[in-house]
């Protein structure tokens, strides 16, 4: 706002000046559509108003196209609403894994695919990628993590949610399933 009142009251007489506050103008737009875009993403509305299905179609759909990664979403037919947090927990799952298989795997495709049990709902990505190292994998699953807040966030969120999950990894891709139980969805 201040830099509007510059624009319109300022004495901008050197060009100089005058262009150097259009370009503040113009990053400070850039920045809070750039905002707007994360808060969208970290929870976008859809989640809330039509559940994880729906929400989950948007985001592949939407990261396939920025990404140029082809995306599948394979989703049982009957997939209802889960309870609130374990739709968020599945949907915080998708993004980190997609998101990891656009920065790290140099996949040409991923795949989402959630399944139901009786007792569980199971969450499984995958790329065709070049795969995780294993020395690393072994650590990560031992005691420590190498690979940075994203993958330990991921195993957080689903223990939290009373579940499981493990990475598989190797010159063929990576595998990442979450089990989570399925007391409470309805």
């Amino acid at each position: 706002m201040d830099l509007s009142v510059l624009k319109r009251f300022g004495k901008l007489e050197r060009v100089e000046v005058r262009e150097a506050v259009e370009e503040a103008l113009a990053l400070t737009d850039e920045c809070i559509r750039e905002a707007r875009t994360v808060s969208y993403l970290l929870h976008p509305p859809l989640l809330d108003e039509a559940g994880l299905a729906s929400a989950l179609q948007w985001y592949s759909a939407g990261f396939e196209q920025r990404s140029g990664i082809r995306t599948e979403l394979d989703l049982p037919p009957t997939l209802g609403r889960l309870p609130r947090d374990t739709e968020t927990t599945v949907f915080r799952l998708v993004q980190e894994c997609l998101t990891n298989v656009h920065r790290h795997s140099g996949s040409p495709s991923a795949r989402i695919r959630i399944q139901e049990t009786s007792t569980e709902l199971i969450v499984e990505i995958t790329d065709r990628g070049h795969g995780m190292p294993q020395a690393a994998l072994e650590t990560m699953n031992g005691s420590g993590a190498p690979f940075g807040v994203g993958i330990m966030g991921m195993y957080e969120r689903v223990r939290q949610a009373g579940g499981s999950m493990k990475i598989q990894s190797g010159n063929r891709g990576t595998t990442v399933t979450a089990t989570l139980p399925s007391e409470g969805i309805v």
